[in-house]
């Protein structure tokens, strides 16, 4: 079969250039480039429609997304990790410019000094925000800093078993045994009101609100790891720190957090970028990048990396990190947010999302089959024990319009979790208690 030559408007090269390529590389045809595939999978029936011109195709994109049921278009009330924020329309005309858009990792301060400050005031916001003495610049989301925290722990401590708490975002567990099982390293959960551990155990991990939205006790968590020579490291919400004590304050050693909550939008599931600190005694087992601030000879402040633990700057035995992209165009989007919005604007974003959960947690509480389950102080999610399994409330939300929560049921019966943030008005949050209160 012989393969048909391009002619799509989209693709560049003429028929004369194809030929020089050709020729350049010693080939007769296009046939000859795939000669060691075998002939009968060179070209397998794709039952691809028929070519459409720019416009016709930009129309069918278009008919395409407008099948997608998402936040930027329905009152959603799902989290379990990516939450709907709003988006100051000022971050993406600063955020999409060609020095930032186009950069990629900044390696050569004498060209990056932006892109370098950026990061600077990155970690600096991380820092503050989680309350802890040193922040880096970034990792490649939340749940693999917090991977990557459990890592840091053992080589700190020299011990290989880590411990986490049950109410650990899954997929975050996911993460850290994908990371840690090549290095031998044991991972096993406790309960949140566990009062031992396992021998050698490096450190305790927890998620400070937890996965079910509630805020545990980081004070006895930190306790219970210290009183056994390990560490505490832990996964937060950075818009609830706004309004709750830091990590740090607890005592908490390796502090990590998903800055998507930052006025990211959940843009279908990434990319994100993963907040990362500890306290200054362990920066030498640090993953990741630091940027810090400098004078030149004229006294000008300049701004440089001054941490680059990568195996391609230092020898591979003592590297501490083999990240190897950059998130920083992420972490500039969450960082213009965060000094749009200022201390007071933060909390009270913060303040909102706790006063409108807690509105249609009382709200749904008071509906016939429907009962909170899970005691305690909560942020912007919360546990609903429904009359019917979730994924058939659910599909009852999508019907409505709605986009609804997230099944839990694997932990409480019939649980769906639920999330409301600032966006979320009373009248949506009205007609989702509605749609409940029809689903007796």
């Amino acid at each position: 079969m012989t393969l048909q030559p391009l002619t799509s408007p989209y693709i560049p090269n003429t028929e004369a250039e194809r030929a020089e390529l050709l020729r350049a590389v010693g080939a007769r045809s296009v046939d000859d480039l795939f000669h060691d595939i075998p002939e009968g999978h060179r070209n397998p029936p794709l039952e691809m429609p028929a070519p459409l011109s720019e416009m016709e195709l930009r129309a069918e994109l278009q008919r395409l997304s407008e099948k997608n049921f998402h936040a930027g278009k329905h009152p959603s009330f799902l989290g379990a990790g990516v939450y709907h924020h709003y988006t100051p329309a000022a971050i993406a005309p600063l955020v999409l410019r060609g020095e930032f858009l186009t950069s990629y990792t900044p390696y050569q301060p004498e060209v990056s000094q932006g892109t370098l400050q950026g990061t600077f005031e990155f970690q600096t916001m991380t820092a503050q925000l989680l309350g802890m003495e040193v922040a880096n610049a970034g990792m490649y989301d939340g749940g693999t800093a917090l991977a990557e925290a459990a890592l840091m722990a053992c080589r700190v401590t020299k011990r290989y078993k880590v411990a986490v708490v049950d109410t650990v975002n899954p997929h975050y567990v996911e993460a850290i045994r994908t990371y840690a099982s090549p290095q031998g390293i044991d991972v096993y959960a406790i309960p949140a009101g566990a009062t031992s551990l396992q021998a050698d155990t490096a450190c305790v991990v927890a998620q400070y609100p937890n996965f079910l939205g509630y805020v545990e006790d980081v004070r006895a968590l930190a306790d219970l790891a210290h009183g056994a020579g390990a560490l505490l490291c832990t996964a937060n919400d950075p818009v609830a720190m706004a309004l709750f004590r830091s990590p740090g304050s607890f005592g908490v050693d390796i502090a990590t957090a998903e800055a998507q909550a930052l006025g990211v939008p959940p843009s279908f599931g990434g990319p994100f970028v993963g907040m990362f600190a500890c306290k200054s005694e362990y920066v030498r087992q640090m993953p990741g990048r630091i940027a810090g601030r400098t004078t030149d000879a004229q006294g000008r402040s300049g701004y440089v990396l001054t941490l680059q633990p990568r195996e391609q700057h230092i020898r591979r035995e003592r590297a501490t990190s083999n990240i190897c992209t950059s998130t920083a165009l992420i972490a500039l989007w969450s960082t213009i947010y965060v000094a749009l919005m200022g201390k007071r604007g933060l909390r009270h974003v913060a303040e909102l999302c706790y006063q409108k959960a807690h509105y249609a947690a009382s709200e749904i509480a008071k509906l016939p089959g429907y009962r909170l389950p899970v005691g305690g102080t909560f942020f912007q999610e919360f546990v609903v024990s429904c009359p019917r399994p979730p994924a058939e409330v659910s599909l009852a939300m999508e019907e409505a319009g709605i986009i609804g929560g997230y099944d839990v049921s694997d932990r409480v019966p019939n649980g769906l979790l639920l999330c409301v943030t600032e966006v979320n008005t009373k009248a949506q949050i009205d007609k989702l208690v509605s749609v409940l209160g029809g689903l007796r």
